[in-house]
C-alpha cells in the first residue's frame, strides 16, 4: 500500500495492485504536468495544483463514499469497488493542457470526455483488459446505476473534490464545502444516489458554494482574458504555418499546429493520440516565451502579453455587443498597432457565458425524507433560490487589446 499526503483530505491510502498500476501508468503521470486551473493563476497566485492531485483526491472521496454507503446496507462487491475507484481515477485523463482553450483550437469536433474514454481504453489494453467494469461503470452501460452517479452527476465525487481543492488552493473560502458530512449522509434507494433528509443544509451550502466558485474562479473575467490571449496565440500560429511560415515548436504541439485535427482523424490516425498524450502546460509556455522574439508582430505582441501579464480589457455587458460598436473598436486597434483591418481579429475577442448550476429537469438532487418520500432539493430547501440556481442570463464579454 502506498500512502499520499494530501493538503487538502489529509493521508490517502492507495492499495497495491490495479489502482497504482493505473496511477504509475504514463497516461496518468502526464496529468502532474497539467494544472487543475489553468490560467486561474494570473488571478489566484496559489492555484498552481495539478490535474494529477485532484484525481487522487475524487478517488479518496470515492472511496469514502463507498465505505457511507456500505455501512447503510447497500450491497456493493469488492470488484464493483473497485472499479468505480479505478473509473473516477482516471475520469479527467484526457484533459490538455489549458484544456478548453485547446478544445477550441487545436482541436475541433471532440471533447475531453470523449479523449478521456479513448485514454481509459488504451490503459485498459496494457492492463490486459482488466478496466473492463470500470469502462462500462464510466459509460453509464451498467445496470447499478447509483455507481456511475458517483462519477458523474450532481453529487459526484469529481465536484466534490474540485470545489474544495480549487477553495483551497485560490483561498476563496465561499467555495469549502464539507465533503465529508455530504458523504455521510448519502444514501441509494431505487437504484438514484439521494442525500438523506439530515444533509439539506450541507447540500444548500454545496450548491451555493458552487456558484461563487464559478463567478469568482473559473468565471473570473481576467481568467476569461488570458484564455483570448492563448485561443489567439495558437490561432494566429495556425495561420502563419498554413502560410508557409517555420514556427518552432516541441514535437507534439507541432503536430497539432501543422495538421487540422478532427474526431474522424482522432479516431482513425494512432499519432493523434500519441502526440496528444505528450502534451503538457510545458510545451505551451515554452513555445509562447520563444515565439515573443517572432518576426511576426501580432504573434510576437500576444506571446509578449501572456507571458508579461498584460492581460487583455475585458468589458461585460449584459446585452449583445453592438456591431457598430466593435467596427470602432477594430478601427481604432488598426490605427494605434498598425496593423490591417483584417488582422485586428487577433486582437480582440467576443464570448457569451452562462452557467447552468442546477437543471431541475434532468440532472436533480433527490432528498430521502423521513416518510420515505423522495423530493427535490428545491422543494424541501427553505434556503435555496431555485429561480437563481436555474437562471441562466447570459452576460457578454468583449476582450480587446488596450488602447
Amino acid at each position: 500500500m502506498k500512502i499520499i499526503n494530501d493538503p487538502v483530505h489529509g493521508f490517502i491510502k492507495i492499495p497495491q495492485g490495479l489502482l497504482l498500476d493505473i496511477i504509475q501508468h504514463p497516461l496518468m503521470q502526464r496529468l502532474t504536468r497539467i494544472k487543475q486551473l489553468g490560467m486561474s493563476s494570473f488571478v489566484y497566485p496559489g492555484a498552481q495544483h495539478t490535474r494529477f492531485q485532484h484525481s487522487i483526491g475524487a478517488f479518496h472521496l470515492t472511496s469514502e463514499a463507498m465505505l457511507a454507503l456500505s455501512q447503510k446496507g447497500i450491497f456493493i462487491f469488492d470488484s464493483e469497488a473497485e472499479a468505480v475507484e479505478m473509473a473516477i481515477l482516471m475520469h479527467d485523463i484526457g484533459h490538455g493542457p489549458f484544456s478548453h482553450v485547446l478544445e477550441n483550437t487545436l482541436i475541433s469536433g471532440i471533447s475531453h470526455e470523449d479523449i478521456s474514454l479513448r485514454m481509459m481504453e488504451q490503459i485498459n489494453s496494457d492492463l490486459s483488459g482488466q478496466l473492463t467494469l470500470a469502462l462500462n461503470i464510466f459509460r453509464n452501460e451498467y445496470h447499478k446505476k447509483f455507481l456511475h452517479q458517483l462519477i458523474s452527476s450532481q453529487l459526484d465525487m469529481d465536484r466534490l473534490d474540485y470545489l474544495r481543492r480549487d477553495s483551497f488552493f485560490t483561498g476563496v473560502q465561499e467555495g469549502v464545502v464539507g465533503c465529508a458530512r455530504i458523504i455521510k449522509m448519502l444514501n441509494v434507494v431505487e437504484d438514484n444516489l439521494v442525500i438523506d433528509e439530515k444533509g439539506i443544509y450541507p447540500i444548500e451550502n454545496y450548491l451555493t458554494s458552487r456558484r461563487s466558485m464559478y463567478w469568482q474562479v473559473y468565471l473570473h473575467k481576467t481568467v476569461v482574458a488570458c484564455e483570448k490571449i492563448l485561443i489567439n496565440i495558437l490561432r494566429r500560429a495556425k495561420y502563419l504555418v498554413k502560410n508557409g511560415e517555420n514556427l518552432f515548436a516541441p514535437p507534439a504541439l507541432q503536430y497539432f499546429l501543422y495538421n487540422d485535427i478532427d474526431n474522424h482523424k482522432f479516431t482513425e490516425d494512432e499519432d493523434v493520440l500519441k502526440f496528444y498524450a505528450k502534451l503538457d502546460d510545458n510545451d505551451i509556455w515554452s513555445t509562447v516565451k520563444v515565439w515573443m522574439d517572432s518576426k511576426d508582430k501580432i504573434l510576437s505582441m500576444l506571446s509578449y502579453n501572456l507571458i508579461n501579464r498584460k492581460t487583455f480589457k475585458v468589458e461585460v455587458h449584459d446585452e449583445e455587443v453592438d456591431e457598430n460598436y466593435i467596427h470602432d473598436l477594430r478601427l481604432k486597434l488598426s490605427e494605434k498597432y498598425q496593423i490591417s483591418y483584417d488582422e485586428t481579429q487577433y486582437l480582440y475577442g467576443l464570448d457569451t457565458i452562462k452557467t447552468n448550476m442546477y437543471d431541475i429537469e434532468n440532472d436533480n438532487i433527490k432528498v430521502y425524507m423521513k416518510d420515505n418520500s423522495i423530493r427535490d432539493i428545491c422543494e424541501v430547501s427553505e434556503l435555496l433560490n431555485v429561480a437563481l440556481l436555474i437562471r441562466q442570463k447570459p452576460k457578454y464579454y468583449i476582450i480587446y487589446q488596450r488602447l
